[in-house]
């Protein structure tokens, strides 16, 4: 027996209401962010704030014509929705125009878009139709394969346009997968693999070496490796360290330390290789993979960040970790954000009355800088409700998501939440010097249509999928 059940009555409208509220209150902080006294009308759409107007008209009409459409439809057009996206972001590389340095937009007249944007969607419903497949295991190879490319294959288009940004928003789907069962040990290694890429270029590589080395023996030690054997690799370790010194020293070979350690590691592979073998010591073999890729991973880091990092995301990782300083070059969005929020104190400046945001010190202070404009004119309480309510939002996903009937939509759920609270996150990040600037938006504050539109195709997908949840299985 089938049972049918109102669409309008099944549509979770806190979600909704929640999202009109925080899509409000972005037009009007975009209103206040590049406020203009000759065009005082916030309907006037030769500026942003009435352009940003008629591009939420246009993401109501999507919303609505998304939740007429039948539920089963973005399941059975998953992977044509992936497939056309993944066309899209190839002929951007061929046809797109150029925008401060990433070639990532179509241009149609007056209208761009970013097909990076609305890839986010698209990869969500095609992860989610893999994921919910019947004979998929995650632990399985080819399963972690054919995830890996699915989620691989926009990331490195967009990566190749050089919007670095939008690329990092796939990283949020290990989460996803780490909910569907994913081993724990896959996010360790990237927490991991962040952590070397900072030290790397904090510290001189010997001094990470070690780091590596003794962190590792620890770790050993409290995985079952008896004290008798943690100093014994230490011993190794040292004794073939100094007797290689010893030798390059007498031969006259300018080897660096660093080299020298390394050497020593590899020399004492066998022995630990051996010992692990025999005791059966499963968790210390894992170690020695580790450490020697992780090895691996720290030659290459000065690669990656030398040869395909661009100049300008190397400068602003370099402020960000305090490498170099230049308030009045690559550090001055950052530096000019920073005076912008705490200007607003406790209950900021007043609704239009932001110095900082309408003398226009804080460059992109409409897109990627638009929390400036809510910290300045609304200070801390302010900004204090605008976090609690985006926080709210993808709160209340992720209990949507856990009352979910089928593993497609949970995964989808669980996939717009973490894409949501990645934008959160970074976006907040950049403007108070916390992340670097990699021009990610505000979902639902900064100007543009593509965002926008972006952010509602992937919840109202979602609230669609919701509200199909009580009709009985046949």
């Amino acid at each position: 027996m089938t049972r049918r059940v109102s669409l309008i009555k099944n549509l979770d409208w806190w979600t909704i209401a929640l999202y009109a509220l925080l899509v409000f209150l972005g037009w009007i902080n975009i209103y206040a962010a590049v406020y203009n006294e000759e065009h005082q009308s916030i309907f006037d759409i030769s500026q942003r704030y009435g352009k940003q107007l008629m591009w939420i008209g246009a993401a109501a009409i999507l919303a609505f014509i998304i939740l007429i459409i039948e539920s089963k439809f973005y399941s059975a057009f998953a992977y044509p929705t992936y497939l056309f996206m993944i066309i899209l972001l190839i002929a951007v590389l061929v046809f797109g125009r150029d925008v401060k340095g990433a070639r990532s937009w179509f241009e149609l007249g007056p209208i761009r878009f970013q097909p990076a944007e609305f890839a986010k969607f698209a990869t969500c419903l095609a992860i989610s139709r893999y994921v919910s497949q019947f004979n998929f295991k995650i632990h399985k190879i080819k399963s972690l394969v054919v995830t890996g490319l699915i989620l691989f294959t926009p990331f490195a288009l967009i990566i190749l346009q050089g919007d670095a940004g939008s690329a990092l928003v796939y990283t949020v789907f290990l989460l996803v997968l780490y909910r569907e069962g994913l081993s724990g040990i896959v996010l360790f290694l990237g927490l991991l693999a962040a952590l070397l890429f900072i030290f790397t270029l904090l510290w001189p590589k010997l001094v990470v070496l070690l780091v590596i080395i003794i962190g590792s023996l620890l770790f050993a030690k409290f995985s079952g490796l008896k004290w008798m054997a943690f100093g014994k690799a230490l011993v190794m370790i040292g004794s073939s360290f100094g007797l290689i010194w010893l030798i390059c020293k007498g031969l006259k070979l300018d080897i660096s330390l660093y080299i020298i350690l390394i050497i020593s590691l590899f020399v004492n592979l066998i022995p630990f290789l051996i010992h692990t073998y025999k005791n059966k010591l499963k968790s210390v073999g894992w170690i020695i993979i580790i450490v020697f890729g992780s090895i691996f991973y720290t030659f290459s880091v000065s690669y990656i960040f030398d040869n395909i990092l661009e100049a300008h995301q190397q400068t602003r990782i370099n402020e960000l970790l305090g490498i170099e300083s230049d308030p009045y070059g690559a550090g001055y969005n950052v530096a000019q954000s920073k005076i912008a929020i705490g200007s607003g104190g406790f209950s900021g400046k007043g609704f239009l009355n932001g110095t900082q945001t309408k003398f226009k010190f804080v460059p992109e202070q409409s897109t990627d800088f638009i929390f400036c404009t809510v910290g300045e004119e609304w200070g801390f309480v302010g900004s204090t409700v605008v976090l609690l309510l985006l926080l709210a939002l993808i709160l209340r996903l992720l209990f949507i998501a856990e009352r979910q009937r089928t593993p497609f939509s949970r995964v989808y759920g669980y996939g717009v939440a973490c894409i949501l609270f990645f934008h959160l996150a970074v976006n907040v990040g950049m403007t108070v010097g916390l992340a670097p600037v990699i021009g990610i938006p505000l979902p639902f504050f900064s100007y543009g249509g593509s965002s926008l539109w972006s952010f509602t195709i992937l919840l109202f997908i979602f609230l669609r999928l919701d509200a199909n949840r009580l009709e009985l299985l046949r």
